[in-house]
């Protein structure tokens, strides 16, 4: 996909600031400090849309990215990071449930992981958290230049495995440095939202 036009437009933390014009949204799901927000800068080609950070945890709303005005990225809250309270985790945790539950446009998810490390236990809950919900999941193992070619297959299957991933997900390698993989992704997302 050639994409002409993104921006944001809303950071929602609740229903009644989702955008209503009814597109196909794709939610972006993670753990802080994953690489959510470069995936998105490099996928739509600007350097700084998504805000990146050094310190994980910036992102504390569903971030809505209108794409070429014919879908949405939606950038959620990243989990697993400790410097967070309790309480505004829990916070977060009800706003996405309600967002993963109840949103009628949302299509499906791309849970964005590390390739470099084994899947953490928070992105095996996310995992089946999204899959108990019935929506179809992709999965971008991030930071593919950090791993020697030789080593990415095991990487992969290591991935795979620990997310138990069902026989029509697809596991999707991406570097954000690179640009290697943004083609399959583009790929896999365009199936959702046409």
């Amino acid at each position: 996909m050639k994409v002409t036009n993104a921006e944001i437009v809303i950071s929602a933390v609740s229903q009644k600031q989702y955008p209503n014009d009814l597109l196909p949204e794709i939610a972006l799901a993670g753990r802080s400090n994953v690489g959510k927000s470069s995936f998105i800068n490099k996928m739509i080609n600007r350097k700084s849309l998504a805000r990146t950070s050094s310190k994980p945890g910036k992102t504390q709303t569903l971030n809505f990215y209108k794409i070429n005005d014919v879908f949405y990225f939606v950038d959620v809250p990243g989990y697993g990071y400790a410097k967070v309270s309790k309480k505004e985790r829990e916070k977060w945790g009800k706003m996405m449930e309600e967002y993963f539950i109840e949103r009628e446009n949302l299509r499906a998810a791309a849970l964005i992981v590390d390739i470099r490390h084994q899947p953490t236990a928070d992105d095996v809950t996310m995992y089946d958290f999204l899959k108990h919900y019935e929506l179809p999941v992709m999965v971008i193992a991030t930071k593919l230049d950090k791993i020697p070619k030789g080593k990415r297959a095991k990487h992969l299957k290591q991935t795979a495995q620990t997310l138990e991933l069902e026989a029509e997900d697809i596991i999707i390698p991406f570097s954000s440095e690179t640009g290697e993989g943004k083609e399959e992704a583009w790929r896999a997302m365009t199936k959702f939202i046409n």
